[in-house]
């Protein structure tokens, strides 16, 4: 997995037991480079999810009809292409 080379921070976070375990498990398979990668990696997976649940959720409350008609709307005088 790719980690961005955007600039970082460092922090101290608490795990639980059996979630450091599997990040020491995918380190030493040598899925990650680091604790730090598999955690980086999975922090950033889960944001694009939450941004594209919420993509979605706002999708929803768009009225399709509204939203038609808004790109049917012409300015005066101006007429479709015929195609």
């Amino acid at each position: 997995p790719e980690v961005n080379d955007m600039a970082t921070a460092k922090v101290a976070i608490t795990l639980e037991q059996r979630l450091l375990r599997l990040v020491d498990q995918w380190v030493s398979q040598r899925r990650f480079a680091s604790r730090s990668q598999a955690i980086q990696v999975a922090l950033r997976e889960k944001v694009e999810h939450w941004e594209h649940t919420r993509l979605a959720e706002e999708v929803k409350k768009l009225n399709p009809k509204e939203e038609r008609a808004l790109a049917e709307e012409r300015f005066p005088g101006e007429e479709w292409p015929e195609y």
